[in-house]
């Protein structure tokens, strides 16, 4: 499709990792590569100017939210998720079948779509594949996100239930791509005064913790020939082996000139792990929130900066790492502002665990170049991971 457009470069020859560039409307995202995520259409504690300071080069945020505030509509008016934020590189929104999941006690669901309360001000609404879709155009994403059902572990785990979720996934599906595909021959809401630009639809494949339905649906899902695939229902509480089972049965049966995308996952170990897997994009909460609660990622593992072993340390909080907060600050002092409760300890954290996560992957694709999956990882002061 025309603004959008996926090429693989590389290729690892001892595991199944790729290195390829994913063109859309507004700009380039070298893959693999991580999505800070920017739920209400903000990174939470770090400003855009910082984000593209770091690297980052695709960011997500979340339709169910921007849905309910400040709504679609006015989103819209003010020039789409682009204009409206100032990020001028590309945006990718999920569908809200997520935050649906994970509100289960305010949403009921049909095979026509679901029926929630939002968790605002308990007001009733509907999200149909149609509305998730039109919602997601007008907020001009440049990859939009199929709407799905997502169950959470041990439902996933029972056969029943993991059919009749993916079955119910593949119908939305193909709505989504109707809707997807009426509005990109210009039945969509025009953004503002923006022209509108192509849209790219990933389709997400379900199937709970079944390996035959995660095959099926996979194959099933290639059939509508989208711009590209995620796979989702993973990180939903399930053990580390199950969630790599998944992965590795599903992602080798997506088209292999498509992007594949692994919906909230995860640690930096995670995201190698699924690279050799042959996963291209990734998106998470857990460096940003982390950081918020003071968890910080480091060469040497991880570290919780309000341990009182850090109140006169002079170092850097990583050696190894070239980000501004280890250039300029002590352990000490990231402590301090930590147990004050400074905005500025939130701030420099999330900048912190965010270049750790951007400077992974860049390790990454770095190393299937060179041919090989695993990143090499400068010695630096040696810090015993923390249990936090």
């Amino acid at each position: 499709m025309a603004g959008f457009r996926f090429e693989v470069l590389a290729r690892d020859a001892r595991s199944q990792a790729r290195r390829g560039r994913l063109h859309t409307p507004h700009g380039v995202i070298e893959t693999p590569a991580f999505m800070p995520v920017g739920t209400r259409a903000t990174v939470k504690a770090i400003g855009p100017e910082a984000l593209e300071a770091l690297g980052a080069e695709i960011i997500l945020a979340n339709t169910y939210h921007l849905y309910l505030r400040p709504g679609t509509a006015t989103v819209a008016e003010l020039g789409g998720l682009h204009g409206f934020t100032t990020w001028r590189r590309p945006m990718l929104t999920d569908s809200g079948g997520f935050q649906v999941f994970s509100l289960a006690a305010l949403a009921m669901v049909d095979d026509d779509g679901v029926r929630f309360r939002s968790h605002l001000d308990g007001a009733a609404h509907r999200f149909t594949p149609e509305v998730a879709t039109a919602a997601q155009m007008q907020l001009g994403a440049d990859i939009i996100m199929a709407f799905d059902q997502c169950l959470g572990y041990p439902a996933a785990a029972e056969a029943a239930e993991a059919r009749q979720a993916m079955e119910r996934t593949l119908r939305w599906a193909e709505r989504c791509r109707r809707e997807w595909e009426g509005a990109e021959r210009g039945a969509a809401v025009r953004r503002g005064n923006a022209e509108p630009f192509p849209q790219a639809l990933f389709g997400i494949v379900q199937g709970g913790a079944h390996l035959d339905l995660r095959a099926e649906c996979a194959e099933r899902l290639a059939a509508l020939d989208l711009p590209g695939y995620a796979i989702g229902g993973v990180s939903v509480g399930e053990p580390v082996e199950t969630a790599s089972a998944v992965v590795a049965a599903t992602a080798p049966r997506l088209p292999a000139d498509k992007p594949r995308y692994l919906m909230g996952v995860g640690t930096p170990e995670d995201l190698e792990r699924y690279v050799r897997m042959g996963v291209d994009l990734f998106d998470c909460v857990l460096p940003t929130r982390n950081a918020r609660n003071g968890v910080l990622f480091t060469s040497a593992g991880k570290i919780a900066i309000k341990n009182a072993r850090y109140a006169r340390d002079p170092g850097p909080l990583d050696a190894a790492c070239g980000c501004r907060v280890c250039r300029r600050f002590s352990r000490a002092y990231l402590r301090h502002l930590y147990q004050s409760g400074e905005v500025l300890a939130a701030m420099l954290n999330t900048e912190h665990n965010l270049f750790h996560y951007l400077d992974r992957m860049r390790q990454l694709r770095h190393a299937v170049e060179l041919g090989g999956a695993s990143p090499h990882r400068p010695a630096g002061r040696a810090t015993p991971p923390e249990s936090t």
